[in-house]
């Protein structure tokens, strides 16, 4: 393997999404918004216009606001949950319709407490790259609930594009 590929593996590992108590309690403006996104997730999403250089851009956000999949800021100013659907939002609509990924997210609040929801994402979506990354089996569904082995399948499904994308076709 190159040494470019390793590096790429090695950066893959060490993945990490802020979890609920990470993400700012006080309210940003969009250009805060946009910013804080692009910290965590610029090297792992794909960008949708090649006219951009952001992958996250004011734009996408105002479009998920209009279209429902979040609700409206605050007097312009986005707070923690905001933050977090958007995280999820960006992350899945990498292998999801917009559509599907508002529908996964109700699912996932309707069994748990946003936070919790949450937070479970962010776990299994860095067990899953890890375990791609590593060539190890990631599912084990026993004494699971559905709504879990459903988290799981979907986060795998975004590991595996991620992983088809960094090593072999040498994007992002």
């Amino acid at each position: 393997m190159s040494t470019s590929i390793l590096n790429r593996e090695n950066e893959i590992t060490d993945f990490h999404l802020p979890r609920w108590k990470d993400i700012p309690d006080i309210e940003l403006y969009l250009d805060q918004v946009v910013s804080f996104l692009e910290k965590y997730l610029s090297n792992y999403v794909e960008n949708d216009n090649e006219k951009e250089t952001n992958c996250i851009t004011k734009t996408m956000i105002n479009n998920y606001v209009k279209h429902k999949v979040i609700n409206p800021p605050i007097n312009k100013k986005y707070n923690r949950e905001h933050i977090a659907y958007l995280i999820v939002i960006f992350i899945l609509k990498q292998v999801y319709s917009i559509n599907d990924v508002k529908q996964l997210i109700q699912l996932a609040i309707q069994t748990s407490p946003i936070d919790q929801a949450y937070n479970q994402f962010c776990f299994e979506l860095e067990k899953a790259i890890l375990c791609t990354f590593q060539g190890r089996a990631y599912r084990d569904p026993k004494d699971m609930s559905q709504e879990r082995y459903i988290l799981r399948n979907v986060v795998q499904t975004y590991a595996s594009k991620l992983y088809a994308l960094r090593i072999y076709l040498n994007k992002i």
